[in-house]
């Protein structure tokens, strides 16, 4: 690095568990080794939180639904997930980050953003400190992890990808914007299925063609988010890795392939996004009272339905509960529903002992 630049090149770790809720299962549980597993509810309405690589192999994946799951997959074997198990292996693996670094941004149980520039063991190489992490996660409890190292937090992710599961890669500054412009938009981290669909209807499929738009342009057709598709597409994210950040609100959703019209394929195609919500909540340490739900029918047209309680939701039964109550009165809906999401706001932190209850099983 060049000592007379202005500011020094960051060192951005992502560490991200491979099938974290199904890799714990199979530790616990040597009958499960090797063979194709789901956590999740087997039921009509089950969803499946995440799934072992045997079972990928099948096509099956998280937020699918247990019965196309099982379809994939005959031999498939579902397990109720125990989140209490999930979370004390989670700090388990946020004590070995605190090792190296007090700049810890989790994004989930299983995922956390780590700034190394400036390193409590004074390592020099990000990919020897990454490579060290994983070393002393394995050891610890017995589960594979993945990294991306770069120097910004969107190229930190997508390297996490490129090597899993149980590896890691390096997206260096010389190789970045290369990096950026030959990946397909659909695969960029904070692009969901409906902002992929807009930007090829828009002629936007490559990073490269993200990089030809004006920041005028992407400010017309994406809003706030603009400034930031205009940074990534050269390899620029000056987002901080935040670690005591309480964000105003926190969201997920999904577009549907086809088309929804009855409650059941809609509060199916929710639980996983609750899942997200809750989960993020519970890696950060914070709670929600106010509940929104999304609703963006087929025409583009879009309400939404809020309830707001007068403590912290104490327990993913409860979002689950309000979400119910939000989404039935929708029904029949006026016309197909193409696009469901949650956000949680009204964001606190949770005082120590006010731990929120986690649900044992589906």
């Amino acid at each position: 690095m060049n000592e007379m630049s202005a500011t020094p090149i960051r060192k951005i770790v992502h560490i991200d568990m491979d099938a974290f809720y199904a890799s714990v299962e199979q530790r616990d549980n040597r009958d499960l080794r090797g063979k194709p597993i789901a956590v999740g509810g087997s039921a009509a309405r089950g969803v499946v939180a995440a799934a072992s690589y045997e079972a990928r192999v099948y096509g099956v994946h998280s937020a699918m639904p247990s019965v196309t799951a099982k379809r994939k997959c005959p031999d498939l074997i579902f397990v109720p997930p125990r989140f209490d198990v999930y979370k004390a292996v989670s700090q388990q693996i946020r004590e070995i980050f605190a090792e190296y670094t007090p700049l810890i941004e989790p994004l989930s149980l299983d995922e956390a953003y780590l700034d190394v520039t400036d390193n409590l063991k004074g390592m020099e190489i990000a990919t020897e400190i990454a490579a060290e992490i994983r070393a002393k996660i394995k050891q610890v409890t017995g589960l594979n992890a993945s990294a991306g190292i770069s120097y910004n937090k969107f190229l930190a992710k997508m390297a996490s990808d490129l090597n899993k599961p149980n590896g890691q890669a390096v997206i260096t500054p010389k190789n970045g914007p290369a990096f950026v412009e030959a990946l397909p938009v659909k695969k960029f981290h904070g692009v969901g299925p409906a902002t992929a669909e807009k930007m090829h209807r828009l002629g936007i499929d490559t990073g490269a063609d993200l990089k030809g738009k004006t920041l005028e342009f992407l400010v017309e057709h994406f809003g706030k988010s603009g400034p930031y598709f205009y940074g990534i597409a050269r390899g620029i994210d000056e987002r901080q890795v935040k670690p005591d950040r309480v964000r105003k609100s926190v969201g997920a959703e999904d577009t549907f392939s086809q088309d929804l019209h009855a409650y059941e394929p809609a509060r199916e195609g929710l639980q996983p996004l609750i899942e997200k919500v809750w989960g993020h909540c519970e890696a950060n340490g914070i709670g929600a009272k106010t509940v929104t739900l999304k609703i963006k029918y087929a025409d583009f047209n879009q309400i939404t339905r809020s309830k707001t309680v007068p403590g912290l939701l104490p327990a993913i039964t409860d979002l689950e509960e309000i979400i119910s109550l939000l989404l039935a009165p929708i029904f029949p809906p006026p016309k197909g529903i193409r696009l469901l999401g949650i956000t949680l706001s009204s964001l606190e932190r949770r005082a120590p002992g006010t731990e929120p209850q986690l649900r044992l099983a589906f």
